[in-house]
């Protein structure tokens, strides 16, 4: 090995490390609720259930008693990436990179009086897993990475009067960051294919609030509006880094700080009682993604030195719009309809294999059936088509590029829940 790459100053670990702090993450409005069968129209005005506390906690004021619902899903996929010969390395293909995610929901809400409702949330609505073949060739931008967020969420609602009420939930998100990516030994001075490979493991709790009102001008129709705040991830981890060579030997062990932040959220919904079997619901809302895009990474070795760097992903901030319908079709039997649309966080220029992301439809249905007066169960589907997503990146430091596109890629969700009431 040469003395100058011995020499390679700080930003070469730097750029080891940077890719990976993009690790994918969406914002999910499937969380195994029937809002997943109404494409998030409506969320924060239905007021029809306690995971209201998800979507605006001013809803709890509206359920009476004591209310639990518990849920399960499972979100799966087609995400698998098709290289053309822009890319430079060997390697095999990505195989299906979305891997199916299990995930569940609980809530229970308790109205105290005529005015003050109380109840909790737990449900994981932020993040995504992939896991690509570890010889493919995009194996140097991500083998594995997965960003997850666990979130619960004590609330609190107060009805004023027959028009107004508001709501206010603490949130205590539970990150997990994962990452695995392969690591091109010739610039370090090697002339063999093997490759190096780091590992990164950090789980951090970050904290914000969901504040949110409604507003019923008439019976039968509802307006609501909710924030929810930003929550900043400070992930920090020691590089677990594999591969022969004393320059990567050094690099094992670097403390490595990554603070992330997960998007603020403002959402306006109306609900429309059309008449004793239809109701309209409609929701427009906003996503601070391009605060997520920028990224503080630091790392701190005795080898190197401690520097820093922010890294600008080049995210932009994300639109949704959404429809549905709801029809009560017998006296046990509700169905759900929605269609949305999400604008994408990142164009064309900027997506990444460790964030592939777009513009998406949706398009949802679900059935709530009660069993009896107290107790329902629901059932919901959603489809997530993301299309045709181009990717063209290279590595500054090995030159390493990886070029071709995700073909009509698409996620879908199948969640299940009961609700009882007490």
């Amino acid at each position: 090995m040469s003395t100058r790459t011995y020499a390679l100053p700080t930003f070469t670990l730097l750029a080891l490390c940077c890719q990976q702090a993009w690790a994918g993450g969406i914002m999910l409005y499937e969380i195994g609720t029937d809002n997943a069968g109404l494409a998030n129209a409506g969320a924060a005005a239905r007021a029809q259930g306690p995971s209201t506390i998800a979507s605006n906690p001013a809803g709890m004021s509206y359920l009476p008693g004591t209310q639990i619902t518990a849920g399960l899903q499972v979100l799966y996929g087609d995400l698998s990436f098709d290289r053309d010969s822009g890319t430079n390395v060997p390697g095999s293909g990505s195989g299906n990179a979305l891997d199916p995610m299990p995930g569940g929901s609980f809530f229970i809400s308790h109205e105290l009086d005529e005015h003050w409702s109380v109840g909790f949330g737990q449900y994981g609505d932020f993040g995504l897993a992939l896991n690509y073949d570890n010889d493919w060739s995009g194996r140097y931008f991500a083998q594995n990475s997965s960003l997850l967020g666990l979130s619960l969420v004590p609330s609190v609602a107060y009805r004023f009067n027959e028009q107004w009420s508001v709501g206010l939930g603490i949130k205590a998100m539970y990150g997990m960051l994962k990452a695995d990516t392969a690591i091109d030994r010739s610039p370090f001075g090697f002339t063999d294919r093997a490759d190096g490979q780091y590992k990164y493991r950090d789980n951090d709790w970050g904290y914000g609030a969901n504040v949110g009102v409604i507003y019923a001008p008439q019976p039968g129709t509802r307006i609501g509006l909710t924030y929810t705040s930003q929550v900043d991830l400070d992930f920090e981890d020691r590089l677990d880094v594999k591969g022969d060579g004393r320059l990567l030997d050094r690099i094992n062990n670097t403390n490595t700080e990554l603070d992330m932040k997960v998007p603020q959220t403002v959402t306006l919904s109306l609900f429309q009682q059309l008449d004793r079997q239809w109701a309209l619901l409609a929701s427009a809302n906003w996503q601070d993604w391009s605060e997520f895009g920028d990224i503080a990474v630091e790392v701190d070795t005795t080898a190197f030195g401690s520097q820093s760097k922010a890294v600008d992903a080049g995210f932009k901030d994300t639109w949704h719009l959404s429809l549905g319908a709801q029809y009560q079709a017998t006296e046990q039997l509700l169905w759900n309809f929605g269609v949305a649309y999400d604008s994408s966080a990142v164009s064309d220029s900027n997506r990444s294999v460790v964030v592939p992301m777009n513009e998406s439809w949706r398009i949802a249905t679900g059935a709530t059936y009660a069993l009896n007066k107290d107790t329902d169960v629901n059932v919901s589907w959603a489809m997530v088509w993301l299309g045709d997503m181009p990717v063209e990146q290279t590595k500054s430091v090995s030159g390493n590029r990886v070029s071709g596109q995700f073909d009509n890629a698409w996620i879908q969700a199948l969640s299940g829940n009961m609700t009882w009431r007490f």
